[in-house]
């Protein structure tokens, strides 16, 4: 087997984002439909036989090891193995942006268990690396099971789900978004009602909305002023608490055409919506 092995690490979309209420312990109850995008972060992992550290290659500005959750998420595998296990040098090629509502963080700590699974030769389940996952972060389930879903509770219950694979423009505003903020909000709607899974894609789209983005428009101007320019194109909707928001194109020439005439100062790309995630399709191949 060889000691290297390079993996995608991908973008997700929340296709709506509702929240149906609140637990006890102050998480929200929330129901979303996660797809994938054709883009995203690389990520490489070398085995250092005579090194039994787990490393990064190069640290991530801004974010302490300690706290980066491809490290977290390493570590916390490792503890599932009974033997001494090789060190790793994990180096990471970013290109989904911080804060941005596309799981950037949660997609790199599931690549990491995935990935190192496969490389240790540990053996685990899809489900015992979503059960690790779970304990890194909510959406860390979803990128480790590879198939867009319907998400329930904190978005861990997952059905697998084939939305239509359109293509998106994403655009990423001048700002970053503290989640737990928009979550603490008290003009947040917490009482959307419940629906069942075959609704989500039947009839008027309109019908599903991002329930934070009303919230994230009031604090975040720059989200605001992108989503009404988007919004002349077809309907423009925020991913998770953002800041990222996305248009739906039927081809990737229609969602090009609109990138060209962007506004200055946002940046983002285009990419195609893919319901088995590009890690999973690259498994396959090694396989």
């Amino acid at each position: 087997m060889s000691h290297s092995l390079t993996l995608p690490s991908p973008a997700k979309l929340n296709l709506f984002l509702h929240i149906v209420g609140r637990r006890h312990d102050g998480y929200h109850e929330l129901q979303t439909v996660f797809q994938f995008l054709d883009y995203g972060d690389d990520i490489t992992f070398t085995l250092t036989p005579d090194q039994p550290d787990i490393r990064l290659a190069r640290p991530i500005p801004g974010v302490p090891d300690d706290d980066n959750l491809i490290i977290r998420a390493a570590r916390a595998l490792a503890t599932h193995s009974r033997h001494s296990l090789p060190g790793v040098v994990i180096d990471i090629e970013k290109r989904l942006p911080m804060g941005g509502g596309l799981g950037g963080g949660s997609s790199n700590a599931a690549t990491t268990l995935v990935g190192l699974n496969h490389l240790w030769q540990l053996g685990l389940s899809l489900d015992q690396l979503a059960e690790i996952g779970l304990g890194l972060g909510a959406d860390v389930p979803v990128f480790v099971r590879g198939h867009a879903a319907f998400g329930e509770g904190v978005g861990e219950r997952l059905t697998p789900v084939n939305p239509p694979e359109d293509w998106f423009l994403v655009l990423k505003p001048a700002c970053n978004i503290n989640t737990g903020k928009i979550f603490s909000e008290e003009g947040l709607t917490r009482d959307t009602p419940k629906i069942k899974i075959a609704p989500a894609f039947e009839g008027d789209a309109s019908r599903y909305r991002n329930d934070c983005e009303d919230v994230v428009r009031q604090l975040y101007p720059e989200v605001h002023k992108s989503l009404e320019w988007l919004s002349q194109f077809g309907p423009a909707r925020l991913t998770g608490t953002g800041a990222c928001i996305f248009g739906r194109f039927p081809t990737e020439s229609a969602a090009r055409i609109i990138w060209e005439s962007k506004p200055s100062g946002i940046t983002g790309f285009v990419a195609k919506g893919v319901n088995i995630s590009p890690l999973h399709k690259k498994l396959t191949e090694l396989k």
